[in-house]
């Protein structure tokens, strides 16, 4: 930890510490924590488990997205392919190949670290982590995964990348992952793909 990091951590203590909810995905707390300008302040907290999201694109471009209900909105969104690291020692990437597979009936040859996003830090310590996928290839139709509950009636569809771009900008997509990882996707393209990172 450098210094800078070392003198935040200690202006900033926690005082106190409440359990407020305990769930699978994530767990709230709430800290009363000291400020370095004197007195306290309780802070709310969301900690997440983490997740994975995929950009998956082809060889003509198209970067592959799925429509899917989120309940918190009571609507449909397109998204990447994307899911929880709820698997006990799987790692990032593995996390990623598996819901490519699940998600969108795909595999890849190869694997790019693209971006890592906190999604939103003034309450969550939530981490996502984006690879990009190409090389893509269909899962055999006998080793598909049986989709349930909202990804029951999920449809995959391929979009050129920056057809894709467009919508994020228009507001016809408004998860933040997925504006994100398109949006450096098209970047990293437009730079011959040396701001890439081995995934």
């Amino acid at each position: 930890m450098s210094a800078t990091s070392e003198q935040a951590a200690h202006e900033y203590r926690v005082l106190e510490r409440k359990d407020r909810f305990t769930g699978h995905v994530f767990s709230v707390v709430s800290e009363l924590v000291a400020m370095p300008g004197g007195g306290s302040a309780w802070r709310d907290i969301a900690h997440h488990i983490g997740s994975v999201a995929v950009v998956a694109l082809d060889d003509e471009g198209q970067v592959t997205l799925i429509r899917q209900y989120r309940h918190p909105l009571r609507r449909q969104l397109w998204e990447l392919p994307a899911g929880l690291a709820d698997v006990a020692g799987e790692s990032g990437l593995a996390t990623a190949q598996r819901e490519l597979a699940e998600e969108a009936d795909l595999t890849a040859a190869q694997w790019d670290h693209l971006l890592d996003l906190h999604l939103s830090p003034g309450y969550s310590d939530e981490l996502i982590r984006i690879f990009l996928a190409r090389r893509l290839s269909p899962v055999a139709e006998t080793d598909r995964h049986t989709r349930e509950d909202e990804e029951a009636e999920m449809t995959v569809h391929r979009f050129p990348l920056d057809e894709a771009v467009g919508m994020a900008l228009r507001g016809e997509i408004s998860n933040a992952a997925t504006v994100s990882g398109l949006l450096a996707t098209a970047w990293a393209r437009d730079h011959d793909w040396t701001p890439l990172r081995p995934a």
